[in-house]
């Protein structure tokens, strides 16, 4: 029997990252399986109020007033988000620090009164790298896409492009790449035992 989860491993650009104060600017999106088995993806540049976008995040994202000026609106990308993902699933979100896209994305559903179509649970692969480090004894540094990446052998030159179906697509890889490596081990090996406190039973 196939399972009823799919998930769309997304990332988004913000113009901040105050969801009161900054538009949504760029949302990419790749939709799998559940063994992550690519299903279809899109990116979308989002128009944005340039009010609402922050010189440094600009910067980070590249954005151009131009090219921002010919984009869709909000309620149009959302509109086709909806039309992306598979009817009769249930769709997790999964990413990379996904709960800020995720707080993004659920504030723009609700302004533009449209029903949102994804799960609330979600997969981070924070969680997933930290994991990874844990099992196979290596400290992580960071539990940032760039350090999950370039750990990986991921990422040439220690940079990440910062556009969203770019860094979607690289957190997309960094999940195989580390579901394929976590063996099984000794729960002891992995997390020692917590030690008895001398007044335990007091």
């Amino acid at each position: 029997m196939a399972s009823e989860f799919v998930f769309a491993f997304l990332d988004c650009e913000f113009g901040g990252l105050d969801p009161e104060l900054h538009d949504l600017t760029e949302v990419g999106i790749i939709v799998t399986d559940y063994r992550l088995v690519e299903q279809g993806e899109k990116q979308w540049r989002v128009k944005a109020r340039p009010d609402r976008i922050t010189p440094e995040a600009a910067q980070i994202f590249g954005y151009d007033e131009k090219l921002w000026a010919e984009a869709p609106g909000v309620r149009q990308v959302l509109t086709e988000i909806g039309e992306l993902l598979p009817e009769g699933k249930t769709v997790v979100p999964a990413g990379q620090n996904v709960r800020m896209d995720v707080i993004f994305l659920e504030r723009a559903f609700k302004r533009c009164e449209i029903p949102y179509p994804f799960d609330y649970h979600v997969i981070d692969l924070a969680t997933l790298f930290y994991s990874w480090t844990l099992v196979n004894g290596e400290p992580a540094s960071a539990l940032s896409l760039r350090q999950a990446a370039t750990t990986a052998g991921l990422l040439e030159g220690g940079s990440v492009a910062h556009r969203a179906l770019e860094d979607a697509r690289l957190t997309l890889e960094c999940f195989r790449h580390y579901i394929g490596r976590l063996a099984p081990r000794d729960l002891p090996a992995v997390v020692p035992a917590p030690q008895k406190s001398e007044n335990a039973g007091d």
